[in-house]
């Protein structure tokens, strides 16, 4: 028999368990698909004596889950600890410097240190992987990295986190308002107590910057990703969407651009949309997921399921251990560390498309003519318009979309209208997801 491939396991959170199940639960289909068994030797946690259900007794324990990787039974790290830096990043470093692959879940981690981790696993000829980072149990990396990798992708979009699509769809569903819907996925478990980095569009904005980078040979850069949450979309705006044919849906789009110059440049954003009845993406709805990459041969990819869980992500997570096993090291970002390119934020005011906009104001007189005389002004063209009046707190919402026009224009009515005693907040803009 085959040598075994020996994993220590850091972190026995939700999906820890999972890959421990996973793990024992199909070890014989395991073993025939990778070509060796894969173990678990080691694992570690904060809490040694918390009861999680399953049984760790079996397996050697380490309380400093940062010298895993120098373990002499040890092949392979697999960590699922989470957050940018601290103990996950020390972890990462030391299993690369003791010549170690690394499987890790860590979006945040990957967004921000990615460059450096896979200069060191290159280095040291061991694998980095990290499917389970992006869309859970998806294979969005492996079909990009794989499936498509003859194509030039022309853009990567989607729904990359589940609790936002979530909550709006629950909203869209019940016409119930934001705070309502968030305070149910928290008490359900689609929404963490401190909910900031779903609802805010960081979470996303983190696998985004991960996509960008395997779709377009490109450095991975979390900073230039412009990311707007769900925070401010309320249950009257999903009700105006629908009367307009659309659903409103967080939505990550990355995509190469040419500067005048003929230089590419990268355009990264996280931002609520409204996304036709008719598109793939209008009925994704509830924790799902989903991904579309557009190549030029293979045309529009659709990649769907479930973005987080124990069972889809551990699913990933072995996966990935699997190909290991199999001797596939591979270049984490696709295309080798020095071939990278790394490429300039992209202007987003010379893009085009239309846009939804929606203004709270003062019930009285001149307020519509203000909005539309800066509308003018700017030259951003009205397609439709509603006002819909609250008698309750004397104020109107005024919701319109745009023809198509650059988003400079947009930018530039908004600026016109700051401080105007007629605003009772800052506008809502949602672009329009065209074809």
């Amino acid at each position: 028999m085959s040598e075994p491939l020996r994993i220590a396991l850091a972190g026995l959170g939700t999906v820890g368990g999972g890959v421990i199940r996973l793990i024992e639960a199909n070890a014989k289909l395991i073993e025939r698909r990778a070509g060796r068994p894969i173990v678990i030797t080691t694992v570690s946690a904060r809490n040694r004596g918390k009861d999680r259900g399953f049984d760790v007794s079996g397996y050697a324990w380490e309380d400093d889950m940062v010298i895993l990787g120098e373990r002499p039974d040890v092949d392979v790290v697999v960590e699922l600890v989470g957050g940018a830096d601290g103990p996950a990043l020390a972890l990462a470093r030391t299993t690369f410097e003791a010549g170690k692959a690394l499987v890790t879940a860590n979006k945040a981690m990957i967004a921000h240190h990615g460059i450096e981790l896979a200069t060191k696993a290159e280095a040291a000829k061991v694998a980095l992987k990290f499917e389970a980072a992006v869309a859970g149990g998806i294979p969005v990396i492996k079909g990009l990295k794989e499936g498509a990798a003859a194509n030039e992708i022309a853009r990567v979009y989607g729904i990359l986190n589940g609790t936002c699509n979530y909550i709006l769809s629950t909203m869209e569903d019940t016409g119930r308002d934001f705070a309502d819907v968030l305070a149910e996925a928290q008490a359900k478990g689609y929404a963490e107590s401190d909910p900031s980095f779903d609802i805010d569009g960081i979470d996303a904005a983190h696998k985004l910057a991960i996509l960008s980078s395997i779709a377009f040979g490109t450095a991975v850069d979390f900073k230039p990703v412009a990311a707007t949450g769900i925070r401010r979309v309320a249950a009257a705006d999903i009700a105006q969407a629908d009367a307009l044919g659309y659903y409103i849906r967080l939505i990550g789009m990355a995509q190469t651009e040419y500067d005048s110059d003929g230089n590419r440049r990268l355009f990264q954003r996280v931002h609520p949309h409204l996304v036709h009845r008719d598109h793939p993406l209008a009925h994704v709805d509830g924790a799902t997921n989903a991904v579309v990459a557009e190549g030029n041969f293979v045309g529009r990819l659709l990649f769907q399921g479930a973005g987080a869980g124990d069972g889809p992500t551990a699913s990933a997570v072995v996966a990935d251990l699997i190909d290991i096993a199999r001797g596939d090291i591979g270049a984490p970002f696709s295309i080798p560390m020095a071939e990278l390119d790394q490429a300039a934020p992209a202007d987003v005011g010379h893009r085009r498309g239309k846009a939804y906009i929606r203004f709270n104001v003062a019930d009285r007189p001149g307020v519509l003519a203000e909005i539309t005389a800066a509308m003018r002004d700017a030259g951003v063209s009205i397609e439709s318009l509603i006002q819909k009046g609250n008698s309750d707190d004397a104020q109107v919402m005024v919701a319109m979309v745009t023809h198509e026009g650059p988003e400079s224009a947009i930018a530039e009515a908004l600026r016109l209208l700051e401080g105007s005693a007629s605003l009772a907040e800052p506008p809502l803009v949602m672009h329009i997801l065209g074809d």
